[in-house]
């Protein structure tokens, strides 16, 4: 054990010190203003403080969720926190026509986009799998092939403004954890098409970045009300998070990690001593409080 820490921890700092200080740390608001962005799962949680993050930098929003009524009063916050415009789509990502909506109304609206972040998410529970295929295809059209459709539908704008894509993602698709099999094969999914269609990109010489965000626990409504009596430890704020996505998806950031620290270091230890992280993660559930 000795020796093998004192291998670990000289990989982990000079791994966490790459992730670190390898990516550019020029972000400056004006970046953003007047640019035209689309941000989906926008009502609530992160998507909203992404919303009113733009909305201070005078960025163009189009806001997307299913409750409208959530959605006008981000839009009339968004205007009164000094947003170029914004204006909202309500829908469900779980219709398949709804991602030519969104994306026919920048069109329509702007003439072109500049910034497609993908947010909205369906939820699985927190619980353990019960065998229900319909729920895994459920959540694989909402949290995975409505991504790949609005990605798609929005590309020709996107080669024109040689704009970027931001992908919400999860720690639970990088790292399996109990409880969210259902949900963390939807959030791999994410990792595996958007990391062989940044491939595609460069190849094919496309200018249109792509940024995977990594996310670990964070204190959104619906997360802490999910597992925080089953998940040991404090969430990260919503707030700062959603400003760190900003910043990465504004610099063309291959990934980010957030919390840094906590998600770089579970990555890193899933590559080296998979079985220690597994335990680990096991070691900080409350499964006494979860009810069949």
């Amino acid at each position: 054990m000795g020796l093998l820490l004192k291998i670990f921890i000289p990989l982990l700092g000079a791994a966490l010190a790459f992730y670190f200080y390898s990516a550019p740390q020029s972000f400056n608001e004006e970046m953003l203003r007047g640019k035209r962005a689309i941000v989906t799962g926008a009502s609530s949680g992160i998507g909203e403080q992404m919303a009113y993050h733009l909305a201070r930098m005078e960025t163009h929003l189009l806001l997307t969720a299913r409750t409208e009524a959530k959605l006008q009063k981000v839009v009339e916050r968004c205007l009164e926190l000094g947003a170029a415009s914004a204006r909202y789509i309500s829908g469900s990502m779980e219709d398949p026509s709804f991602p030519e909506v969104v994306v026919g109304e920048a069109e329509n609206t702007w003439g072109g986009l500049d910034m497609l972040i993908l947010n909205h998410i369906s939820y699985s529970g927190f619980n353990y799998f019960d065998g229900n295929i319909g729920r895994v295809r459920k959540l694989m059209e909402t949290n995975f092939l409505s991504y790949v459709a609005m990605t798609t539908l929005a590309l020709p704008m996107l080669k024109e403004s040689e704009g970027s894509v931001v992908v919400v993602s999860s720690v639970a698709g990088k790292i399996g954890s109990p409880l969210t099999a259902s949900y963390s094969a939807s959030k791999f999914a994410l990792d595996g098409f958007f990391s062989s269609l940044r491939h595609e990109f460069i190849m094919d010489k496309v200018n249109v970045s792509i940024t995977l965000c990594i996310l670990g626990y964070i204190n959104t409504e619906s997360a802490v009300r999910a597992v925080s009596r089953v998940i040991r430890g404090q969430p990260a704020p919503k707030e700062e998070c959603a400003l760190e996505i900003i910043k990465a998806g504004t610099l063309r950031q291959r990934e980010l990690h957030y919390p840094p620290w906590t998600v770089s270091t579970m990555v890193l230890l899933r590559d080296i001593v998979p079985e220690f992280l597994d335990s680990f993660i096991r070691s900080n559930y409350n499964v006494e409080n979860l009810k069949r």
